[in-house]
């Protein structure tokens, strides 16, 4: 095949895939795809490449009139949204519908979708959202509370009535979507309430819940772990293997008292809440639903941050009492961004990062490259993104190579066609920047994050030079193969050198490297082709920091 022939035959794969005919009336959904999930919407899958608005931004359809045109400009494709349930249902039984009616025509307008945001009983914890008829019953819609018995800002899990109410509202919510959005989907998923979790204490210790804490644990909880003992998260499984696996009993005898089992419980009757909530809303209309967590601090207790919610040592409880939830989904604030991650991409659980640091941190753009890559997500989304959408910066620019990307992403997902990469930072912000490997196709690929050719500054050098700590940490990419030995290797600020996993007395040397972008049809436009300094003499693949950038590169082994 010639190099026109393979230009031609991978842009002909990208028409294909980015023009397939919609099925008609399809709700949106997850599909298997080789070892992972694909969201399908209008019949075909979708990378969400997002953005979350800031908390109180959708209440007011005038604050965001700017914003829209904005957001499709910075390459946004998918706006995460809140919409609450005090706006929604002021009066109860009474639906109001414009707050959510002006998003979806805005979001249409301006070719964007949607992911709702369900702020109900919980948001941040709290219970700030509801609506004032909530509020001011504490008798038919009771609060959690502290082991004195004095109430907190937080609906507790055992009050029937805070149940239903919510159902009713949640599921209100759906068939409102199905009856406005069936046939459009602008509204791709919904996400569960906010950041689910008791403070500031590891669980409720109201009347009801501590009659609940002296029941047994419930068998559906036991039977779960029983079920997949050998595949439980290192901290379920040891708190539960220590104390003998024992298959009844109280959460105490189970869990070990004070404050582990205390939050073991508070995350099952989270979890079952939540589900219910699920189970509502999707016989109301079956869309994507998920839950996100707002995670633990290393070395503090439970309480010091959110109880009980799908935390990374909890994953299990709420795999067992979740299983109307299609996913569980990380807020990532931390710079361990990459320990994090690949906690959740588990098989029974699809990767999506549905808030992370905000849009104008520089190491967002390497973390979406990271997630999309090497873990499959579904989608990525910084937080707060109408706060930066009059100067996005890097932001933009990498978004925007993912979009050109997006129709080789889809189809190398679930394969092992694709790998992504960045530099470890650990929950300290130390940063570990030792070359990674990766194979992909017939080449073992090594990633340095700075050019080989130049000595790397030390982390404590100036932050705003090339070679810094924080230039290092903003680094990142992926690579596709879209041929036998062709590949499109895209980001910034890592070099690439290449070795034949065939041949050990074998070396690879580039056929050729250009550099380049796919246009609004797909079809690819090279620019220069590299070659002597660019390339090292033929040594290796530079994307300079900075700067993020596709190259279509081909290789050969020769000896």
């Amino acid at each position: 095949m010639t190099f026109r022939s393979a230009l031609l035959a991978v842009s002909a794969l990208a028409t294909s895939l980015s023009l397939a005919a919609p099925a008609l009336a399809d709700a949106p959904r997850l599909e298997r795809k080789g070892d992972t999930q694909q969201l399908i919407v209008n019949g075909k899958p979708m990378l969400m490449i997002g953005g979350e608005l800031s908390n109180s931004a959708s209440s007011s359809a005038a604050y965001m009139e700017p914003h829209w045109k904005r957001l499709k400009e910075m390459n946004v494709d998918t706006v995460l949204t809140p919409v609450s349930w005090e706006l929604i249902e002021p009066t109860e039984g009474t639906f109001d519908w414009s707050s959510v009616d002006s998003q979806i025509k805005a979001a249409r307008a301006n070719d964007l979708k949607l992911v709702i945001l369900w702020f109900g009983a919980w948001k941040n914890s709290m219970s700030t959202y509801v609506p004032a008829w909530v509020k001011r019953d504490q008798q038919r819609f009771p609060r959690a509370q502290l082991p004195n018995g004095q109430g907190v800002e937080i609906l507790s899990t055992f009050g029937g009535e805070t149940l239903k109410a919510d159902q009713r509202a949640y599921a209100a919510l759906m068939a409102h979507l199905k009856a406005v959005d069936s046939k459009d989907n602008t509204v791709v998923m919904v996400q569960v309430e906010n950041e689910i979790g008791m403070l500031p204490v590891a669980r409720d210790y109201s009347a009801a819940a501590n009659a609940a804490y002296a029941e047994p644990v419930p068998a559906e909880l036991v039977n779960y772990l029983v079920a997949h003992k050998d595949s439980l998260v290192p901290g379920m499984r040891r708190m539960w293997l220590e104390r003998g696996a024992r298959t009844s009993g109280s959460w105490d005898e189970l869990f070990g008292g004070g404050d582990a089992a205390a939050e073991v419980f508070a995350a099952w009757h989270y979890a079952r809440f939540a589900d219910q909530l699920a189970q509502a809303g999707k016989a109301a209309y079956p869309i994507p639903m998920y839950v996100n967590v707002a995670l633990n601090r290393p070395g503090r207790i439970p309480g010091e941050y959110p109880s009980g919610g799908p935390l990374p040592h909890l994953l299990d409880v709420w795999k067992a009492g979740g299983p109307h939830l299609d996913f569980l989904a990380p807020d990532i604030y931390f710079s361990s961004f990459v320990d994090i991650v690949n906690g959740y991409k588990r098989p029974d659980n699809v990767l999506f990062i549905p808030e992370a640091h905000n849009a104008s941190n520089p190491t967002g753009a390497a973390n979406a490259f990271y997630a999309i890559g090497q873990l499959d997500a579904i989608g990525f989304s910084p937080f707060s993104i109408d706060s930066v959408d009059q100067d996005p910066g890097g932001l933009k620019d990498a978004y925007g190579v993912l979009q050109q990307l997006k129709p080789y992403i889809l189809d190398a997902q679930g394969t092992d066609r694709m790998v992504g990469f960045k530099p470890r930072q650990l929950y300290d912000e130390t940063l570990v920047y030792e070359p990674e490997t990766r194979e992909v196709g017939p080449y073992r690929f090594t990633i340095a994050y700075a050019d080989i050719q130049k000595p790397v500054a030390h982390p404590g050098a100036d932050l705003s030079q090339p070679g810094s700590a924080a230039a290092i940490a903003a680094a990142g990419g992926m690579i596709i193969q879209i041929g036998p030995e062709e590949y499109l290797v895209a980001g910034q600020g890592v070099t690439v050198t290449f070795k034949p996993l065939a041949d050990a007395a074998a070396l690879a040397g580039i056929d050729s490297a250009f550099e380049g972008k796919f246009d609004a049809s797909g079809k690819w436009v090279p620019g220069r082709l590299l070659n002597g300094d660019q390339t090292h003499q033929g040594r290796h693949i530079r994307l300079e920091a900075g700067k993020w950038q596709i190259q279509r590169v081909k290789l050969y082994t020769y000896r």
